[in-house]
């Protein structure tokens, strides 16, 4: 399902979000900027990127490199307990508050990674599953949507995020076009899309709305690609609170153990920063 890789790419260091663009020009920009930092995709989801800097304001992430299945990240300060006949907002947006004080995980974000894991405690309760994990999964995917300028308060990027093209070309999978274009612009090629890079196809199996607002759910949409990554982590009745589950739930985000421990050193920085109470 996915080829693993030992290249290490550059960080993307985080900054204010930039003016607007032309779409067009702002979609170049992006394409030119994944294809220059080297990044190969490697995932039956997304894109890997093993980051060499981080935002001065992110707890640090040690580089830790526990055995496969060995271990879990630590117990992360739990997500509020969703309510569904009453409403949890300000509850979920003083929680994001107080995680990203703790970790350097935008506010905005952290909500969407933290509503995701609500949402799955309902649905899935035998899942287990923390935002922490969500969290380090978007920390290599996209820097938390940095990637594309950061997170508005809509839960887009300023600028689609967008892989390169699946082409084949070294170090990289060849993916036809699977969607014709609907998602990724690409009407030959599929790309990796939104802020936790999921391929078209898997979208389309995996993608929800994780509001109820009548719009359908979209991948640059940081709740719905928070939302959609947790449901396919949990699927196959996993237990991400075991070893075995956890493991084999990011070993099919990505089949690559150096990725894999790579999600488990943000995850487990994310959740000691932010102890459970």
């Amino acid at each position: 399902m996915s080829e693993p890789t030992s290249r290490r790419t550059p960080r993307v260091r985080a900054g204010r979000r930039p003016p607007p663009v032309h779409p067009a020009l702002a979609r170049i920009a992006l394409t030119l900027a994944l294809v220059g930092t080297g990044l190969i995709l490697v995932l039956t989801i997304g894109v890997h990127r093993d980051d060499e800097e981080r935002p001065e304001t992110e707890v640090p992430v040690p580089d830790q490199r526990p055995r496969s299945h060995q271990t879990v990240p630590s117990p992360a300060l739990a997500a509020p307990v969703d309510r569904p006949r009453a409403s949890d907002q300000e509850e979920l947006e003083a929680w994001a508050r107080q995680v990203a004080d703790a970790t350097g995980v935008p506010a905005r974000v952290a909500a969407a990674y933290g509503r995701a894991e609500m949402w799955l405690a309902g649905e899935q309760p035998g899942c287990n599953l923390s935002w922490a994990t969500l969290a380090g999964i978007g920390r290599i995917e996209s820097r938390h949507g940095e990637l594309g300028g950061g997170i508005g308060d809509d839960g887009l990027p300023g600028t689609s995020i967008i892989g390169v093209p699946l082409d084949g070309s070294p170090g990289v999978r060849a993916i036809p076009d699977t969607d014709r274009g609907r998602l990724d612009g690409d009407t030959r090629w599929d790309r990796a899309v939104g802020p936790m890079q999921f391929l078209p196809g898997t979208w389309q199996r995996w993608a929800a709305r994780s509001v109820r607002d009548g719009n359908g759910p979209d991948p640059q949409n940081i709740d719905d690609a928070a939302l959609a990554a947790a449901r396919f982590l949990c699927s196959g009745g996993r237990d991400l609170s075991t070893p075995q589950g956890w493991w084999d739930a990011v070993l099919a985000y990505n089949n690559s153990v150096d990725y894999a421990q790579d999600v488990f050193s943000g995850a487990d920085a994310y959740a000691t920063a932010t102890p459970r109470q």
